[in-house]
């Protein structure tokens, strides 16, 4: 709705962010630089690679019940978000991360990506995008294609999310069955 708006009218914008609440403008920013902290090779732990995914999922699963809440579709969104998550998930969880995992420190190096960035500005552009029709349009709830498309792209994104940082969580499992100190992309050296 809001994105036909916008192609047909794009003067619409402006009154549009004018009453967008300052305080999401607040999260934008916060959500841009946690993403942009990701752009530079940095090392983290076990417990700091797994709270970005932990959290955009948490994020992604209350931008989807506070929008369909109230479908009767509520159902079958699930399914969608579930089918996605996991087809994303698979998709990305197969392949060897670049990260590095040093065993004796219990420190990943971790390369810069834009990946988590444009990740976490997408889920934001979803939940807004969302916001924004579901307030110009309650309706919209009802309408299965529209429920079953949002679903599946906050479960998409999840998927993402975590299929990435499964390949993460593989390393040092693979460290301690090889009993080698160090992983490298997935390789025991």
């Amino acid at each position: 709705m809001l994105l036909q708006l916008l192609a047909q009218h794009p003067e619409a914008v402006v009154p549009v962010l004018r009453q967008t609440p300052v305080w999401v403008w607040g999260l934008l920013v916060g959500l841009v630089a946690l993403g942009a902290s990701q752009l530079r090779d940095r090392t983290a732990s076990l417990v700091r690679v797994s709270l970005m995914p932990v959290a955009m999922t948490v994020f992604s699963v209350s931008g989807t019940f506070s929008a369909l809440a109230a479908s009767p579709h509520r159902a079958q969104a699930l399914v969608a978000w579930l089918a996605a998550a996991a087809l994303a998930f698979a998709l990305l969880a197969r392949g060897d991360a670049s990260a590095q995992y040093d065993a004796a420190r219990r420190l990943y190096r971790l390369p810069g990506s834009a990946v988590p960035l444009l990740l976490i500005v997408g889920i934001f552009l979803v939940k807004y995008v969302v916001g924004v029709d579901l307030a110009m349009a309650p309706q919209l709830v009802r309408d299965a294609g529209y429920a079953l498309s949002v679903a599946g792209l906050y479960g998409a994104f999840t998927g993402v999310f975590v299929g990435r940082a499964a390949r993460l969580w593989r390393l040092p499992l693979r460290a301690a069955l090889a009993g080698a100190p160090v992983v490298h992309a997935g390789r025991v050296d």
